[in-house]
């Protein structure tokens, strides 16, 4: 039969510039818990940051050159440091002592000389106290990280689909699939570039930008509903086929809000949102003179100005 497993021992530092109670506290402490000993607040600093971390620290307030407040105050202001708990062990027994002590973050305050027995049940009580700190945070941060990964998930999903309806386009059109991923590139940068002006840093966030970029790969959905005797008729369109050819945009961006139109959170779909604007008025013109409904400047959503600039700057 296998020996059943021990429960290791929570680790103590014990901070005391006089070596007769490093040694006192010590043979108290060792029976129940691993205890490591600091002479000054400069070492006790060091080594409450090492690993492994101590679960409770013992802090004697009167030390030379740092005393405890100035420790304590230094261990809350470290994100290794700031949440172990602290005891302060000191032969102070003013009420103002233990005022301050507590308002700087210490657990408990202990006064000497040291009874044995209450020692060991405060240092037991505070590391208990610890545990079930620790075991809540767990158990707070599992969700947080389902979350995350859940979100990391559902990206890849987005961009999956993003790939999959743009590809159709690209099966239509042979110059569309190169087309894409320049003009997609193109966006990225010209958002990333006008977010670097005052009067868009606000509007072009990281995350907007992305949505933007990713969005672009949609533009040209539309495209499917062309006839292939128009899509891919070589040379100029007559004018009759050149209005057949215009209605890719209102084709994409109605194909996109099939999609959505039923949908309670718009914002879980956002990027398709973005999409269909851009899909469907990407080829609008600040002058009023682009289609499909002849929009004038700021009319035009940003996205798709920014994707006009970069199909036309793609054509060129």
């Amino acid at each position: 039969m296998a020996e059943p497993v021990q429960p290791q021992k929570k680790t103590i530092l014990v901070v005391d510039d006089t070596p007769d109670n490093l040694v006192l506290f010590g043979e108290l402490l060792m029976p129940h818990y691993q205890v490591r000993v600091a002479n000054s607040g400069l070492k006790a600093l060091a080594a409450a940051a090492a690993e492994p971390r101590p679960d409770l620290i013992l802090l004697d307030v009167m030390m030379p050159e740092m005393d405890g407040y100035q420790v304590i105050a230094r261990l809350k202001t470290e994100p290794e440091t700031r949440d172990i708990p602290v005891m302060f062990i000191t032969a102070l027994d003013q009420i103002e002592d233990e005022v301050r002590g507590l308002e700087l973050g210490a657990a408990d305050y202990v006064t000497k000389p040291v009874k044995p027995a209450i020692l060991l049940a405060r240092v037991r009580g505070q590391l208990d106290l610890k545990e079930a700190r620790d075991i809540l945070r767990d158990k707070n941060a599992w969700p947080e990280a389902e979350v995350e990964r859940r979100v990391r998930q559902y990206r890849k999903v987005q961009d999956a689909s993003m790939r999959a309806l743009a590809s159709l386009a690209e099966a239509r059109d042979s110059e569309t699939g190169n087309h894409i991923l320049r003009t997609q590139g193109y966006v990225n940068i010209l958002a990333g570039t006008l977010a670097a002006q005052p009067k868009y840093a606000a509007i072009l966030t990281p995350a907007v930008i992305e949505t933007y970029t990713k969005a672009a790969t949609l533009h040209d959905i539309g495209k499917v509903g062309i006839p292939d005797q128009i899509l891919y008729k070589p040379g100029r369109h007559t004018p009759e086929e050149w209005e057949i050819m215009k209605t890719h945009a209102q084709i994409g961006a109605q194909a996109i809000w099939r999609a959505i139109q039923h949908e309670d959170d718009l914002e879980a779909v956002n990027f398709l949102c973005v999409a269909m604007e851009i899909a469907g008025k990407h080829h609008e013109k600040w002058d009023g003179s682009g289609y499909p409904r002849g929009l004038v400047g700021e009319q035009i959503p940003l996205c798709a100005r920014l994707m006009a600039v970069a199909d036309v700057f793609d054509a060129w």
